[in-house]
């Protein structure tokens, strides 16, 4: 019997590290950079959507393998890809992504914002300079990611800010890059005149683009929404709600009981 608990035991403690060791917050374990690149071989080989054995084959990788299902994992997260059915189809943000768009630029400050953790990294610290690769893994850990994949989150994490422009070349410091005149009258344009079917999308909002892609993430309401899944997002819309309205010197915090929340 007591062998028989001792079992049982060993079987808790391993189901609990398997959930320690499990993320909690979405990063992709690969970088934009090589995402974009996904995109770019899709549009050079086959224009817009591609079966994923011939596009694992373009990329001299195999389908089944970890290193092209974990670069397909990443280029959907950023948003430049869409997946099913065995294929990956570009998005208009991924095509827009590519060097020879004039909207790359803006495209790929785009993508760095829709990873979960880029994003909440960049509230945290933009405008200063980010502190030592430790500290960045102490931070990601705190903020979801699991330990044993707290380095791999770092390095996607520099890279894909350096790709995208976030860390400037001057200073040093974490910021958004700037948006030449131009290309933002391009992407604004079909904004305006791209309007929902019942005439009330989140396109025809006069909204940052930032808070409109958040409210985007919305998943429909028969696919369900966790409330873990919610309270981040409902911290994630406050925190650049307040970036975007408030003063440096009017922060604002939103606290939520995940505990009221998810019994509701």
């Amino acid at each position: 019997m007591a062998g028989n608990d001792n079992e049982a035991t060993a079987g808790a403690q391993t189901a609990d590290e398997k959930k320690r060791f499990r993320s909690e917050i979405e990063f992709p374990y690969s970088d934009l950079e090589s995402a974009v690149d996904l995109a770019q071989t899709i549009n050079d080989k086959a224009g817009s959507s591609a079966d994923n054995e011939e596009l694992a084959v373009w990329m001299g990788q195999t389908a089944s393998g970890g290193t092209f299902r974990t670069r397909l994992g990443a280029a959907k997260m950023f948003g430049l890809i869409e997946t099913g059915g065995g294929r990956a189809t570009l998005t208009t943000l991924g095509r827009d992504a590519l060097g020879t768009s004039g909207k790359s630029h803006s495209s790929r400050v785009a993508a760095f914002l829709n990873v979960e953790l880029f994003r909440v990294m960049y509230d945290q610290y933009k405008g200063s300079a980010l502190p030592p690769p430790p500290a960045i893994e102490r931070q990601v850990t705190e903020l979801g990611v699991s330990p044993k994949q707290k380095e791999r989150a770092r390095q996607t994490f520099m890279k894909s800010a350096q790709y995208a422009g976030f860390i400037d070349a001057s200073t040093g410091r974490f910021v958004k890059p700037g948006v030449a005149q131009t290309e933002t009258v391009r992407e604004e344009k079909p904004l305006r005149e791209r309007g929902g079917g019942d005439g009330g999308g989140s396109d025809d909002l006069n909204l940052d683009p930032l808070l409109v892609a958040l409210l985007k993430k919305i998943p429909e309401a028969e696919k369900g929404w966790p409330a873990a899944q919610r309270v981040r997002w409902f911290r994630t819309f406050a925190m650049n709600v307040s970036q975007i309205y408030d003063g440096d010197d009017q922060p604002v915090e939103m606290k939520i009981d995940l505990d009221k929340e998810a019994a509701n």
